[in-house]
């Protein structure tokens, strides 16, 4: 008798156990889906949940605020996710925040982060729809890595050809190992910077003569600055131009002149005909001439008798005197 109470009361004991790690179990499982304490429900809608699953944990800026209630399809390019949060959560979450899907590691189980937005917002109300951030998924991260290695594929297969070429390049390694190299890369970098100071120095001349050229220093500034010389050399150029139409003018009409003349004498007719090709003219021009030689050799005598006429002796002799008292001789 005393054996079988023995067993009884093992018995009893591992029931109890058994019940006591159930309930610890359901209180566990109970807490993590959010079945023992108060909740609200939010909704997310993707384009692609890219696996999410019923059951799968929230997050609010990275703390567990509730899980994956359900997921429905609304139509062929909407999933709307219900979202199970707890109520303990409800003052911090805004109605600005963004939902995005994430992975718990890099290969984990999915997870919906609610990310809060850098301004302020209203305090979130149950069933409110909350705004979606396309997250970079692992698929994405494993594309681009595939064409990230393809490209890198790509290079290292030009870096080797590249490589080659410069191995077997015999002017490369020509110059390479030419010792004297240096030295001219030295004396052509010095007469760089030897033509690099002139030409600074010749800038900062032209800066200094431009500048006195505006100050009105120097014979460019007085030109340049002076408006008097300025409207004087306006004056000359305008002068100038008078003076060339003058000429032009005066061209035109000697053009003129000697084209009458030319055609005067072709025609016989006009006084350069008379003057030139006329003997008569000419003959006549000589008389004139001989005419007046006897004339002026008269008038000579004339005046000579008068000097040493005792009536008019008086008066040159008057005008020698004075002629000779104004010339001090």
């Amino acid at each position: 008798m005393e054996k079988r109470t023995g067993y009884n009361v093992t018995l009893g004991f591992f029931v109890a156990s058994g019940i006591l790690i159930l309930v610890i179990s359901l209180y566990l499982i109970g807490k993590n889906q959010s079945m023992f304490g108060s909740t609200f429900h939010l909704r997310a809608r993707f384009k692609n949940v890219n696996g999410l699953m019923a059951g799968n944990n929230i997050r609010y800026s990275g703390i567990q605020a509730g899980t994956v209630n359900k997921i429905a399809v609304i139509n062929d390019t909407t999933i709307e996710v219900d979202l199970l949060i707890e109520e303990e959560m409800q003052p911090f979450i805004r109605d600005n925040a963004q939902v995005s899907i994430g992975n718990e590691g890099l290969m984990g189980n999915k997870v919906v982060n609610i990310i809060p937005a850098p301004i302020p917002g209203n305090p979130i109300q149950p069933g409110s729809l909350l705004r979606t951030a396309v997250a970079v998924s692992t698929d994405d991260m494993m594309n681009t890595l595939s064409s990230s290695n393809n490209n890198i594929e790509v290079i290292s297969a030009g870096l080797v050809q590249t490589v080659n070429r410069i191995n077997e390049s015999k002017v490369l390694w020509q110059i390479l190992n030419d010792t004297t190299l240096p030295g001219n890369l030295r004396t052509s970098m010095a007469s760089l910077q030897q033509a690099t100071a002139n030409i600074n120095r010749l800038s900062a001349d032209l800066t200094a003569v431009v500048s006195d050229a505006r100050a009105g220093k120097g014979a460019a500034g007085v030109l340049l600055a002076d408006e008097q010389v300025a409207d004087q050399l306006k004056q000359a150029v305008a002068n100038i131009n008078k003076a060339s139409g003058e000429t032009v003018m005066v061209l035109k009409r000697l053009d003129s002149i000697a084209a009458l003349t030319q055609r005067g004498l072709k025609e016989g007719k006009g006084m350069a005909h008379a003057l030139l090709d006329d003997p008569a003219m000419v003959t006549q021009v000589k008389t004139s001439l001989g005419n007046v030689e006897k004339g002026t050799a008269a008038f000579e005598q004339s005046m000579e008798a008068l000097k040493h006429n005792f009536l008019t002796r008086g008066y040159f002799k008057k005008q020698e005197k004075r002629r000779k008292k104004d010339t001090g001789k």
